[in-house]
């Protein structure tokens, strides 16, 4: 049988768009936490409002 978690806090990450859950390695410091993943905290400013994806 699977182990299911209790429900976990829940935020949605400004660079790709997706969701992510609370890790245990966040659990000092959720409120600061923005991007899912290291990747995504390197492209935040390469990308800030998903303009390039857009047709003019």
């Amino acid at each position: 049988m699977a182990h299911q978690k209790p429900h976990l806090p829940e935020k949605t990450c400004p660079v790709c768009l997706r969701p992510f859950t609370w890790r245990k390695k966040w659990e000092k410091c959720w409120d600061q936490v923005k991007y899912c993943s290291e990747r995504c905290r390197r492209q935040r400013h390469s990308n800030p409002d998903h303009s390039s994806t857009h047709e003019p």
